[in-house]
């Protein structure tokens, strides 16, 4: 079965192609974009589109390789020889799979999603080399090597907040997420509200897309941003005509919040729109 989107998740041609290379290569598929672009999303939608369970692990600053492998709890068996538990004797009732493990172990082939890589420190995607490419790893502690049943279609995604290892780069298949063209913006709404007025969505996408190529803004809107701003709009009954009213007195687009997100950008939208207005006053 070939990967082609779903309904809940418009994948273009080039990503498409990318996730079924990745998994005929049995390589991970490694995924940058803008955040915002459905990079996390388009893991869920694999594995809804080809059946299979999903195995999520999110990384954090704090994360290690290891805990995606196995923990040894060492706390819980000590307090447990001091309680004269009978589990002390076997070192394996305090062998925490980890999410790794759980993709290994699975009855069938499931999808492992590592999301945001780039969280982590720099050593944490060359420490996971040997466990992707073999698909296995060793536990000292029981001398027990575990080894993948079915290999899992492995998904990683990366904001791009530091770079990754060469070595660990050559080992990916990689796609990188552009941020939607109105065409295809236009298809992702229409999957979030399919009764939307088309003149709503067109307004909305100039105003949108407007924004995002102002210079200077300090956090471009996503695609997210654009479907909560939509749901706002269409919530509070804004009318059509006050988005793009060249005579409105609003200095930027309402309900804002949900696009614009610190106070740089508010101000940057504000100073425009004065000068705007002031163009266009008699005499300027």
């Amino acid at each position: 079965m070939k990967f082609t989107g779903t309904e809940n998740y418009v994948a273009t041609d080039d990503l498409s192609m990318a996730v079924n290379a990745a998994i005929a290569l049995q390589r991970p598929l490694l995924i940058k974009g803008e955040p915002g672009t459905g990079k996390t999303l388009l893991a869920e939608e694999v594995a809804a589109a080809l059946g299979k369970p999903l195995i999520q692990w999110h990384i954090k600053s704090t994360t290690k390789a290891q805990q995606g492998l196995y923990e040894y709890d060492a706390v819980s068996r000590l307090r447990d020889s001091q309680l004269g538990d009978d589990r002390v004797h076997d070192i394996s009732n305090y062998i925490v799979k980890g999410k790794l493990w759980e993709a290994f172990d699975a009855d069938e082939q499931a999808v492992l999603l590592i999301d945001e890589i780039d969280k982590a420190d720099i050593e944490f995607p060359n420490d996971l080399l040997l466990e992707l490419d073999r698909m296995e790893f060793h536990v000292y502690e029981t001398q027990q090597t575990v080894r993948a049943r079915q290999r899992p279609i492995v998904i990683i995604t990366s904001n791009n907040e530091k770079e990754l290892p060469d070595a660990f780069l050559r080992r990916c298949f990689f796609h990188y997420i552009n941020f939607p063209d109105a065409q295809t913006m236009e298809e992702i709404v229409r999957v979030h509200f399919p009764d939307i007025e088309k003149k709503l969505v067109g307004e909305a996408l100039e105003v949108f897309f407007g924004v995002r190529q102002l210079n200077g803004l300090k956090k471009k809107p996503s695609t997210s941003e654009l479907i909560d701003w939509l749901k706002l709009l269409m919530a509070d009954n804004i009318p059509v005509e006050t988005l793009r009213d060249p005579n409105s007195d609003n200095a930027i687009p309402p309900l804002y919040g949900a696009l614009l997100k610190n106070e740089q950008d508010v101000q940057l939208l504000e100073r425009l729109a004065f000068m705007n207005r002031r163009r266009r006053q008699p005499g300027n």
